[in-house]
């Protein structure tokens, strides 16, 4: 399929045997704005490492279009902000698939760096240490960085996480740009209020797929509710279930077979 950017194909992802995200199928397609919803545990930043190659399937597959260059950004809790540098040191990582780790960056660079600073609001800040910095401006770099990157599939793991309104409103207005210029962006996102107001897409997860489509069709007060159940009833220590198997309650009632 042409158009589709990625494909999943009977996905299973998980720790130590035991799935996180169970039998997934559907497609992404290229220039694709997608909220990627559910309670915690459901499996939504297990898709997103599996996406980027961090998570080997247990099962399945999940194939990126071989055209898309990826940026990705976990969630903040994952970056060491104790570590000594500057907001231009950590916007310029994102210059490293072009540059390479060792790569020198010259006039162009260090502007591509400014503008990317300028575009989040954050002009003059490019000496900051990021320590210094509150929750809502390492944000802004965090997006700076993916700015510079300049790729075709873009991965926000909770971005709004802990940052204030007006930090929220300037990164959603960013994202659709992104969207606007045809990009495909995958969002983690908690609050559904948000997703009904900015996502034209969502998928809806409790570790199995609930629901996938428009937004304001996917997080309807019965697929909410499902996803909930589902995701009481499962059980971390049951068996890895087979394609095929029923699932009742988040218990494999079928044949069940443990990954090997």
């Amino acid at each position: 399929m042409n158009d589709a950017c990625i494909t999943f194909s009977n996905l299973t992802l998980g720790y130590d045997s035991h799935p996180a995200v169970h039998h997934l199928d559907g497609v992404v397609e290229k220039g694709t704005l997608l909220a990627i919803v559910g309670g915690n545990g459901s499996g939504k930043s297990t898709l997103m490492k599996g996406i980027i190659g961090m998570l080997r399937p247990l099962g399945g597959a999940c194939t990126v279009a071989p055209d898309a260059r990826i940026a990705y950004l976990p969630q903040q809790s994952e970056l060491d902000r104790s570590f000594p540098a500057q907001v231009r040191d950590l916007v310029s990582l994102g210059l490293w698939p072009k540059r390479g780790l060792l790569g020198r960056h010259g006039a162009q660079d260090r502007e591509t760096v400014l503008n990317a600073l300028r575009a989040v609001g954050l002009d003059g800040f490019k000496r900051r240490p990021i320590d210094t910095l509150s929750g809502g401006q390492l944000q802004r770099v965090l997006f700076a960085r993916v700015l510079v990157q300049d790729a075709e599939l873009i991965l926000l793991d909770e971005p709004f996480n802990a940052i204030d309104a007006k930090t929220v409103t300037d990164l959603v207005a960013l994202i659709k740009h992104w969207h606007g210029e045809g990009r495909t962006v995958l969002v983690v996102v908690h609050d559904l209020d948000l997703v009904r107001e900015n996502f034209p897409q969502a998928l809806l997860l409790a570790r199995r797929l609930i629901a996938w489509g428009a937004a304001r069709d996917t997080l309807t007060p019965e697929n909410l509710l499902r996803a909930r159940r589902l995701h009481e009833a499962w059980d971390e220590n049951a068996p890895w279930c087979a394609p095929g198997d029923d699932v009742h309650d988040g218990v494999c009632v079928g044949r069940q077979e443990a990954v090997q």
